[in-house]
């Protein structure tokens, strides 16, 4: 007589519900220039490869749902879908808990610093009130208890010496300028570096404006030219048939800083290569054959010069070469800033960690 024969059931395939899905379309929006109609399309076949969604939450509920919570609007006329507002603040966001993961929270308006005085924030700790304070830091009962202290029961309700004020905390606002290499190299040897790039501007300039709203973040986008890219652009950036200009870029973000008012300046720089372009007259001075004196000299004049006016600039080198390393380690010793040689991993992690630095230094 046979006997029962026992099987493990097969587990349940497990479907994904619309905030799983918003994030894989956010993602390959990313890759598809904020194309909604293509990136839903990958994510058509993708569903009919790996069955993402189910019988009863298929893709037709998904991109209703997308336009019923506004990440989707239909283009005038009619003649497609297109991203709103709410999509590309999403997909910094995303960007942000991907890089950063669950930030500590942090009063809006500025980490703290060491210094006191007239700052923004009053502080726990008393001071005795000089002449010129304001009346709105004045501690009413502590000042009262002073008085009784010092001129008992009978003398004045409040006395002038007894007067005691809250210390205010200084809070230090930065400016950067984030500049972002798209020449050709970024996409080469089979390796995507500018989606990474992308994603630590995008949780950057999220983290500034969320977390830090005093301090100001420009975004610069360099190749054969040097030209500012706004937050809203971010996720869409490409890269170009262009070389690296850095010369351009440094122009640029000193231009830029010297409309801040702020004394906390700095400079973030992404690239992966050599510099290899300059502007010359209406035209460009090109030498992809190693480092060329001539770009690089100029390069090197700019590092001297962003020190001269305090302005640090942390290299994230993207590439292996000993020789392009040589290059960075001598631009960095020159300006007296930081260069890591880091993989695209780990790149957020290394901005994120000197942008807090820096941050809070106040230069004197």
């Amino acid at each position: 007589m046979t006997g029962f024969r026992f099987e493990a059931a097969p587990a349940p395939q497990k479907h994904a519900d619309f905030e799983t899905l918003l994030k894989l379309f956010l993602e390959l929006l990313q890759y598809t220039s904020g194309d909604a109609a293509e990136a839903l399309s990958w994510m058509t076949q993708l569903d009919r490869q790996h069955g993402l969604t189910g019988p009863d939450y298929g893709m037709g509920d998904f991109i209703r749902e997308l336009k019923e919570k506004g990440y989707l609007r239909e283009e005038p006329g009619g003649t497609g879908l297109q991203i709103t507002p709410k999509s590309e603040q999403s997909i910094r966001k995303q960007a942000l808990e991907e890089i950063f993961g669950k930030l500590r929270k942090t009063i809006p308006g500025g980490h703290k610093t060491p210094y006191v005085g007239t700052g923004d924030e009053a502080g726990a700790d008393d001071r005795p009130f000089v002449f010129g304070d304001s009346i709105d830091d004045l501690r009413v009962t502590e000042s009262f208890i002073n008085t009784q202290i010092r001129h008992g029961f009978d003398g004045p309700p409040l006395a002038e010496d007894s007067l005691v004020v809250a210390e205010r905390e200084h809070k230090a606002s930065c400016a950067t300028v984030l500049l972002i290499d798209v020449s050709h190299s970024m996409i080469l040897y089979g390796e995507d570096r500018i989606t990474p790039a992308k994603k630590v501007a995008m949780a950057l300039a999220e983290l500034i404006t969320t977390r830090y709203p005093k301090d100001a973040l420009d975004v610069v986008a360099f190749g054969d030219e040097a030209f500012p890219v706004s937050i809203k652009e971010l996720p869409f950036l490409q890269v170009g048939p262009f070389h690296t200009n850095t010369v351009a870029a440094l122009e640029l973000a000193m231009a830029l800083l010297r409309r801040r008012k702020t004394s906390n300046k700095q400079i973030f720089m992404i690239t992966d290569g050599k510099p290899t372009c300059l502007k010359q007259g209406a035209g460009y001075y090109r030498n992809t054959f190693g480092l060329d004196p001539k770009i690089v000299n100029r390069t090197l004049n700019l590092a001297a010069q962003c020190k001269r006016l305090r302005i640090p600039i942390t290299t994230f080198m993207i590439a292996r070469d000993p020789y392009l390393q040589k290059f960075v380690h001598e631009f960095t010793e020159i300006n007296g800033g930081r260069a890591y040689y880091s993989k695209l991993e780990g790149l957020g992690e290394f901005l994120f960690e000197d942008f807090v630095r820096n941050r809070r230094k106040t230069v004197r």
